[in-house]
């Protein structure tokens, strides 16, 4: 790499984390913020190409890991039906349905390319949409729905647009073929997602050290993401299977383990999503450059339409489906009218579209690569501004809001903690009358442990009664956290002007000031 290149990297890594601090500060949407900013500065610096090779093989296989291991095994499997029904068949709609609608307009264009394209922007991304949605409270059913789709429909859309492009290539559609190339993909992502889910769940039982599991972890994504590659199976099916599995069996890692893991992956996932919508952006100028033959209300009509046809197609077949859904599945937990809309709209689409019209092989003749390229992009873009930037809008108008999960969470959470507390409390019973009549010394201690038991169960019963810690509605536990945390900051204030004055050394001063962290963040819990 030479060293302008290093440069215009880091300038774009920088420039998009400034971007989205920008975001989180103001509340707003950090995709949509960073989309725009890509588009205003695209003209005004050397173009950024976006590589299909580093989206597909190192940015989408962490995220895709993250977002598994992050999602719940127990509530994907609630919502198999819809998210079966919009990952795949969705997927395998929208394609049609584009690409057919493609093949009308540009009649020149072969009819393999129309349907390449149509697998290109089949699959939404919903990053954006589930960011969005819990920020305003989305119930967990959709945001469960959303994840679920965007977990697997790349894989479904990939496969279909490696079957088109193979036929444009080619010359032949073999429907036949295609059906058992997604087969063999689907089942090969399965299986090789378990084997190497159960290896590395069997190396984790004989590891037992965080940052070992950790870093081992890192390197997870994008072994499931090559081996399955390699024999042409879903590498995106083997990753999702792989963080699936070990997400469902964090609870056996050690407490290190997890907080570092947590950690670990929210800065990796805020590092690679900024970078990837900044990228989504900054391919304007790239884009235009290639269309040529066509006068600009042309490619702006055709534009639009693809736009149109792929926000519709979502919405007829999300409301198919729901109605599907509901006929053979009556009772309670089916989706209402107003949340259905929400997933109707929530259908923008990212990077790996952009990713899969970039890798269109060079056997394509230029023209029709530019063109495909160019409805890719301006499909991304428009989901991206018109979807996104009214979904919070969406969301309020509809009165779509989980306040009543987020009381039943919390009355679980106290239930669930009173009888863990009191198992606690009985244990610690049992072992003071093993040892016999304790001292002075170990009952300070021994009443310490029961005062902190009861003060934990008191916490979560007092969330149920709304106190915020502010004011008169301060609950005990609001008030205790509070003086707690400010005699830590003034503990904090004696380490470190220890240290400057030269009476405690900068390592005992890391080992304490960790403890206290620790101490704060459990506050803050």
């Amino acid at each position: 790499m030479n060293p302008t290149m290093g440069l215009q990297l880091l300038l774009l890594a920088g420039g998009a984390i400034a971007v989205a601090a920008v975001a989180r500060r103001k509340g707003w949407p950090a995709p949509l913020l960073l989309v725009a900013a890509g588009l205003l500065v695209s003209p005004l610096v050397p173009a950024v190409p976006l590589q299909p090779e580093l989206v597909l093989f190192v940015f989408l296989p962490p995220l895709l890991y993250s977002a598994a291991l992050d999602s719940s095994y127990l509530r994907l499997r609630d919502v198999k039906r819809a998210v079966a029904l919009l990952s795949v068949g969705l997927v395998v709609f929208t394609a049609g349905v584009v690409g057919f609608v493609v093949h009308l307009l540009l009649p020149d264009l072969p009819l393999a390319l129309a349907f390449a394209l149509g697998a290109i922007i089949a699959p939404p991304d919903a990053v954006a949409a589930v960011a969005v949605g819990r920020r305003l409270g989305l119930p967990r059913r959709a945001l469960t729905i959303l994840i679920g789709e965007s977990l697997f429909n790349d894989a479904t859309a990939l496969t279909l647009y490696r079957v088109a492009i193979g036929a444009a290539v080619g010359g032949t559609v073999d429907l036949l073929e295609g059906v058992g190339e997604f087969l063999y993909a689907a089942a090969g992502g399965v299986l090789i997602g378990l084997v190497l889910a159960f290896a590395f769940a069997w190396l984790f039982q004989r590891t037992r050290d965080s940052l070992v599991e950790n870093t081992l972890m890192l390197l997870i994504p994008f072994a499931a993401y090559l081996a399955a590659e390699s024999v042409h199976a879903s590498g995106v099916i083997s990753v999702v299977i792989v963080g699936l599995y070990l997400g469902n069996r964090m609870h056996l890692r050690g407490f290190g383990t997890r907080l570092v893991s947590d950690a670990v992956w929210k800065v990796t996932d805020f590092f690679l999503e900024t970078i990837v919508f900044a990228l989504i952006g900054l391919q304007l100028v790239t884009v235009i450059e290639g269309i040529t033959g066509y006068s600009p209300w042309q490619v702006a009509g055709y534009a639009a339409a693809v736009l149109a046809v792929t926000i519709v197609s979502r919405f007829a077949w999300v409301f198919a489906a729901t109605s599907l859904i509901q006929l053979f599945r009556k009772g309670d937990g089916q989706p209402t009218r107003q949340q259905t809309v929400i997933l109707g709209w929530a259908g923008m689409r990212g990077v790996v579209s952009l990713a899969a019209a970039f890798a269109i092989p060079p056997d394509i003749p230029a023209r029709d690569r530019a063109m495909l390229l160019f409805l890719t992009f301006t499909t991304v873009i428009g989901t991206l501004l018109i979807q996104g930037t009214t979904f919070p809008t969406l969301i309020r108008r509809l009165g779509v809001s989980s306040e009543r999960e987020v009381y039943e969470d919390r009355l679980a959470e106290a239930a669930a903690q009173q009888a863990a507390l009191e198992a606690g409390t009985a244990e610690l019973e049992r072992l003071v009358a093993e040892q016999g009549e304790p001292d002075e010394i170990q009952k300070q201690v021994i009443d310490q442990l029961r005062e902190k038991s009861w003060r934990r169960s008191l916490t979560a019963w007092e969330r149920l009664g709304g106190g915020t810690g502010q004011g008169g509605s301060e609950t005990p536990s609001a008030l205790y956290r509070r003086l707690r945390r400010d005699m830590l900051q003034a503990e904090r204030r004696v380490f470190v002007r220890l240290r400057d004055e030269r009476r405690l050394d900068d390592e005992v001063l890391r080992e304490v000031m960790s403890q206290l962290d620790f101490e704060e963040a459990l506050l803050e819990r």
